[in-house]
């Protein structure tokens, strides 16, 4: 009997060990960029009510990834944890061609999840909106006009996803790729219920106008739709 509970014992220390190195080997700060300390502008005068008044707002610094999580990142976490697979991928299964596009359909609880896996967090739309646009107070990550080009909106005409780091001239002041269209992306910052998250950065499927900076929008937490990730951030 001692023997036996011994062997469970190690096994059980095993794989504590095993998830322990697991988790540090996903983790990567070279893809995670830095965010300083500081003061920027948030919001704007000339949005929608609930995205002004336009004001200063002080962080301080945190890391946030360079890039949307992906198919197969996402991949990874729901083989080593059991977690459900976004619901496209259950009527469709999963799509190599797609592995390096953003993940989709997945809800803001899973989306939570993956970012503690790795020993991260979700951001919140305040880190967002600094990632995104800097400290001037600039309408797009790369200025005040918008470029076709530099983002995956409906302008382009795509209508789908693109790989994560696809538009290296739209990428924000910080080296953050895709703050722009693409997907919107889940925040920890609720809205006006607790039903209810902030997301960012507009989608392949809107125009222009949803992919500003400060354009916010609440989606329902359970909400699991094909234009929908996130990213992770972390204290620095």
């Amino acid at each position: 009997m001692r023997k036996r509970q011994t062997r469970h014992f190690i096994f059980f220390i095993v794989c504590i060990v095993a998830i322990s190195c697991q988790k540090k080997e996903e983790v990567s700060l070279s893809e995670m960029a830095l965010i300083p300390e500081g003061e920027f502008i948030m919001g704007s005068n000339e949005g929608d009510v609930d995205e002004g008044p336009e004001r200063k707002v002080f962080l301080k610094s945190f890391l946030i990834d360079k890039y949307v999580i992906t198919n197969e990142q996402y991949k990874k976490f729901v083989v080593a944890t059991n977690r459900p697979e976004p619901k496209n991928w259950f009527f469709t299964g999963y799509d190599t061609k797609l592995k390096d596009h953003p993940v989709s359909f997945v809800d803001f609880k899973n989306a939570k999840a993956y970012c503690a896996w790795l020993g991260k967090r979700l951001p919140t739309e305040e880190e967002w909106e600094k990632a995104a646009r800097g400290t001037d107070g600039r309408k797009y990550p790369w200025g005040n006009h918008f470029d076709k080009s530099k983002a995956n909106t409906s302008l382009g005409g795509i209508m789908g996803t693109v790989p994560v780091g696809s538009y290296s001239l739209g990428q924000s002041p910080y080296g953050v790729f895709n703050m722009a269209g693409n997907v919107w992306e889940w925040t920890s910052s609720r809205g006006e219920s607790d039903e209810k998250m902030i997301v960012k950065g507009g989608s392949w499927g809107l125009s222009h106008r949803f992919s500003r900076s400060f354009s916010r929008v609440e989606y329902e937490t359970k909400a699991r739709v094909n234009n929908v990730g996130f990213r992770c951030a972390l204290e620095k």
